[in-house]
């Protein structure tokens, strides 16, 4: 395994994308754990179940039906959604204002659980996350994969990383980037490939000193078919 020098990957970015003015304006910056411990349960709940509808759909399509979604699901409060029956659910999944998809709706129901369970052990799912150690971000991925429902693949990382948590993602363009260097080789979501991912992201991190996100997107941007 190979791993190439940081500044090389970032310089080869900027020049991607017109120089490292411009490079950097295209960067999202995480949130500071504190802020990621401040927010509810209901914003997770809205973004984990938002994600999960868009994989395999429209993201446009989703993002337009979502305040739909928002007023049928009580805002995404877990507390109140765990009150449901089980005929209660079934009535919502085939409401025409939303995207009929049972699977999909009752991901929520599970999803929320997830959050409730957090709550229990750590004061609330937030804090769980802040408090995640930054070495083993994967380690959260299976959380999510675990415990959720079709949180596994890049579900959970994306959802992640909109809620500004600090994540690198295995996109397509990172994962070329990563095989073509020989830091994976099996399959993407493989306990092998993850780790190995992981640790070369904590090693560029204490290099660069950059989040695990910054860090993501300039790889994404240093290959592929993103250039300008």
């Amino acid at each position: 395994m190979h791993l190439e020098k940081f500044s090389d990957i970032y310089q080869r970015a900027a020049k991607r994308k017109g120089g490292s003015a411009q490079l950097e304006a295209r960067l999202a910056v995480p949130f500071s754990a504190q802020d990621v411990a401040l927010i509810p349960d209901d914003r997770w709940l809205s973004t984990f179940s938002l994600k999960v509808f868009q994989s395999g759909m429209s993201w446009k399509v989703v993002r337009d039906k979502w305040p739909n979604f928002e007023e049928l699901f009580f805002g995404f409060k877990p507390e109140l959604l765990l009150m449901l029956s089980d005929e209660h659910w079934e009535t919502k999944a085939r409401d025409p204002k939303i995207i009929r998809h049972f699977g999909k709706v009752m991901t929520i129901k599970t999803n929320a659980e997830m959050l409730m369970d957090a709550r229990l052990t750590h004061g609330s799912f937030a804090k769980m996350v802040s408090q995640w150690p930054a070495d083993n971000i994967t380690g959260l991925w299976d959380h999510l994969k675990k415990h959720g429902a079709r949180l596994g693949g890049n579900t959970g990382p994306y959802a992640l990383r909109q809620m500004g948590v600090d994540t690198f993602i295995l996109s397509s363009d990172v994962e070329s980037y990563l095989r073509n260097y020989g830091i994976i080789d099996g399959g993407r979501d493989t306990k092998k490939s993850r780790s190995a991912a992981n640790q070369a992201f904590c090693h560029w991190q204490q290099e660069s000193g950059r989040s695990l996100s910054e860090i993501s997107q300039v790889i994404a941007f240093s290959c592929g078919d993103n250039r300008v």
